[in-house]
C-alpha cells in the first residue's frame, strides 16, 4: 500500500533537487523555477518567474519551439512524455549549453491542459567528452589506412 506524500515533503523535493525542473504556463510563462534550474541556467528564481520560455532558447530554435509547443497546448498530446529530448540551450553568462530534458503534460481535473513540466540537466561536459572520443576514433582510422 503507497504511502502518503505531504505537500511539503513533494515542495521540499522539487525545489532542491540537482535537475533543473521548471513550469511553463500554456502562455509559455514560466511559473515554477527550482533551484536546479537556477544551478543548470544561472538565472535566479526572481529573474525566471514570470518571464517567456525564451529567456532559455536560443533564438534560432524559437519558430520551432512554439510551433511545437502551440500545437501541444491545443491538442493536449505530446509524443515526448516518455522520450529524452536533446537540444541547446541558453545560459545567462550568454553562452550556450547541451541540455537533455523530459516534459510532463499536466491537465487539471476535466483535462483541460494547465502547461508543461521539464526536468533539464546541462550535459555539456558529456557532449564535448563524446566529441573528443569520436575526433580521437577518426584519427586512428585515419592513420589505421
Amino acid at each position: 500500500m503507497a504511502q502518503t506524500i505531504d505537500n511539503d515533503l513533494c515542495r521540499g523535493i522539487l525545489e532542491n533537487a540537482p535537475d533543473a525542473i521548471l513550469f511553463a504556463d500554456r502562455n509559455g510563462t514560466i511559473r515554477f523555477w527550482n533551484a536546479g534550474a537556477e544551478a543548470v541556467f544561472g538565472f535566479s528564481e526572481d529573474e525566471a518567474l514570470g518571464q517567456s520560455l525564451d529567456l532559455i532558447i536560443p533564438e534560432r530554435l524559437r519558430v520551432r519551439h512554439w510551433s511545437g509547443y502551440h500545437q501541444v497546448m491545443a491538442t493536449g498530446e505530446t509524443h515526448y512524455g516518455r522520450e529524452l529530448l536533446s537540444v541547446p540551450a541558453l545560459h545567462k553568462n550568454g553562452g550556450q549549453i547541451s541540455s537533455e530534458f523530459s516534459i510532463i503534460l499536466l491537465k487539471d481535473k476535466l483535462g483541460q491542459v494547465l502547461g508543461l513540466g521539464a526536468i533539464m540537466r546541462d550535459i555539456s561536459k558529456r557532449r564535448m567528452e563524446e566529441k573528443a572520443l569520436k575526433d580521437r576514433l577518426a584519427i586512428l582510422e585515419q592513420t589505421k589506412h
